[in-house]
């Protein structure tokens, strides 16, 4: 078990205590702390009664706490990450810049990547800054394309779902560090659009989202008010089972026991093909916790509000990460890769033509 991290030492008896590396501890902690963040965000600092300017603020200040509590001086990488490919996109002008941030975010983020682990032998860590990065990355350059089919690029010539995303005038700083830093996504996302999360800060998306039935616009249920309240609580159940599952299922079927020379040596290929299908399964309710909490997180915000279905019900997997029935049943890989890390596939998929600009 790892007792060394780059971040705060505060938890380390806790650590000691449940047997988790103070880096897992760390970003429980912070995430529980996120919860109940976003909650009194969402109670006390309502887009209604406070400005988007102080909104944006406490979010992003919030923010880089968490970033620097987990991972210490190298949260320093996401300010400069961010601020770099801030100042790309005002000097490089917006014909252009999709390009040049794409390539500064990714290759910045492998540099990272590359140096923690061959370097700073910092890949014995199971929790590293090198994580939030990614989402920041995937926000970078999202944003980027978004801002340039908004200002540069013809209404004509977009599609549908680039017309919806399109970003009509360059961010201020302020809002930018708040949509790449906020105390909602910071840890572990997942990703939304920049129009989505400024449509949330300035209390917007209630209205934005109007309920859809058979591709046509229904508002008979504009008037109702939508409350995270019991979607939150759902997921917060679903995080208690998972990490319970996670932290007894991996005690009794460790994955590390998969490169156990004697247990290579001793079993069969069969066996060690059922051992290793076995132990990932019992592995995998760790991201099921993680990207369930950062789910629960954003709803107690009061973001993540998708509109309202056919019944009228209230939907609220707008920035949704995975689909865990759909996994765990899942009837093809096709559908297990579908449902997992959903934000990210999104991403590929918008800007697949990515590959066709870089310089």
């Amino acid at each position: 078990m790892a007792t060394s991290t780059t971040g705060s030492t505060v938890l380390l008896p806790l650590s000691h205590a449940v047997q988790l590396p103070i880096d897992q501890v760390n970003f429980v902690a912070c995430q529980v702390f996120a919860l109940l963040a976003a909650i009194w965000f969402r109670t006390y600092l309502n887009s209604s009664k406070t400005s988007s300017l102080i909104r944006h603020v406490v979010a992003t200040l919030l923010g880089l706490y968490l970033a620097l509590f987990c991972f210490g001086w190298y949260a320093l990488h996401f300010i400069v990450q961010s601020g770099i490919s801030y100042f790309i996109m005002i000097v490089i002008g917006v014909e252009h810049m999709h390009k040049y941030c794409f390539v500064f975010a990714l290759g910045y983020l492998t540099l990272c990547q590359i140096a923690r682990v061959y370097i700073f032998d910092y890949g014995q860590y199971s929790a590293d800054f090198s994580g939030p990065m990614m989402i920041i990355t995937q926000k970078i350059t999202s944003l980027a394309f978004e801002i340039r089919d908004g200002i540069f690029c013809k209404e004509e010539t977009l599609t549908p779902s680039q017309r919806r995303l399109a970003v009509r005038r360059m961010p201020s700083l302020l809002e930018y560090l708040s949509y790449c830093c906020n105390f909602m996504g910071i840890l572990a996302g997942p990703l939304c659009s920049y129009k989505d999360y400024i449509a949330f800060i300035e209390g917007r998306s209630y209205h934005v989202k109007e309920a859809e039935v058979n591709g046509k616009e229904d508002l008979k249920y504009d008037h109702k008010k939508p409350s995270p309240n019991a979607v939150v609580v759902h997921k917060v159940v679903v995080c208690a089972i998972s990490l319970g599952f996670y932290m007894t299922a991996t005690r009794i079927l460790p994955v590390e026991y998969n490169i156990d020379e004697r247990f290579q040596e001793t079993s069969s290929v069969p066996t060690r093909v059922i051992y290793l299908y076995l132990s990932l399964m019992a592995a995998r309710p760790k991201y099921y916790f993680a990207w369930t909490l950062a789910d629960a997180i954003n709803n107690a915000a009061g973001f993540g509000f998708q509109g309202y279905d056919k019944n009228g019900d209230e939907n609220w997997d707008l920035v949704s990460n995975l689909n865990i029935k759909n996994i765990e049943f899942s009837t093809s890989f096709k559908m297990f890769i579908d449902n997992w890390n959903i934000q990210t596939a999104l991403w590929l998929k918008r800007y697949d033509s990515l590959k066709g600009v870089v310089p």
